[in-house]
């Protein structure tokens, strides 16, 4: 392989997130030609207060989307779910200005997701997440939205994102296992700060339920957006084999 075959994935990141830059390039290690390459901008909690809802106007993100355009990434990512209670359309209008701004395609954690929800026909899903109630309710509410129903929900009432990053693998274990009793199609870790992606294969195995990890649909999305077969990532689950 030339240099010039390399595949670079650049990835948005919230500031105070200490999850998702090992996790995205240990997902990617293994496959030939492929790095994750990381811009960051200020996200320190989540919250429906205004101050929280300011963290994710488009001008910041924009700006650190250019920096990425500066390394000639070939996708940039927004590896973040706010879109999931802000509402799907901000994403969509996200990454049309990105592409805009720097003329490369783009692509976020939770279309990535909903695309997989798409193609997979779910209709229901289990919800696990770090958030606060009011927050978890907006996600439930823009999912019954697209016509997914979720009949399982789990979250820790968490509003430092710093914080996220702390949950124990084993209270993401016990949340799983609590939604997947109503048999959901599918079941979401979404938060890019949780420590989720690494324990889908084994949970998958247990639960018999597929498991999209917000730090994996967008890892997901963007080979195929570079034209690398997602099965070349493995042990991180169903999601890059293709049977989920």
């Amino acid at each position: 392989m030339t240099m010039t075959q390399r595949k670079l994935i650049g990835v948005l990141t919230p500031s105070s997130n200490t999850a998702l830059e090992p996790l995205t390039s240990a997902m990617v290690a293994a496959v030939p030609g492929v790095s994750a390459h990381f811009s960051r901008f200020t996200v320190t909690e989540i919250s429906m207060r205004d101050a929280s809802l300011n963290q994710f106007d488009d001008s910041k993100i924009l700006e650190a989307a250019r920096m990425l355009a500066d390394a000639r990434v070939d996708t940039i990512c927004w590896s973040g779910t706010s879109a999931s209670w802000l509402g799907f359309e901000k994403d969509q209008a996200l990454c049309a200005r990105i592409t805009e701004a720097t003329g490369i395609p783009a692509t976020t954690s939770v279309l990535a997701l909903n695309e997989l929800l798409a193609t997979q026909g779910a209709r229901t899903l289990g919800l696990v997440s770090p958030y606060v109630e009011d927050v978890q309710r907006r996600i439930v509410a823009n999912y019954a939205g697209i016509g997914i129903d979720c009949v399982a929900e789990r979250h820790l009432d968490l509003t430092v994102n710093f914080s996220f990053s702390e949950v124990e693998p084993d209270t993401l274990r016990r949340m799983l296992r609590e939604v997947a009793q109503q048999r959901p199609d599918a079941i979401t870790i979404m938060c890019t700060n949780l420590s989720g992606a690494q324990l889908v294969e084994e949970m998958e195995r247990e639960l018999g339920i597929p498991i999209y990890d917000s730090v994996a649909t967008v890892v997901w999305r963007a080979l195929k957006t570079v034209g690398v077969a997602p099965g070349a990532v493995k042990g991180w689950g169903r999601l890059f084999d293709g049977t989920a």
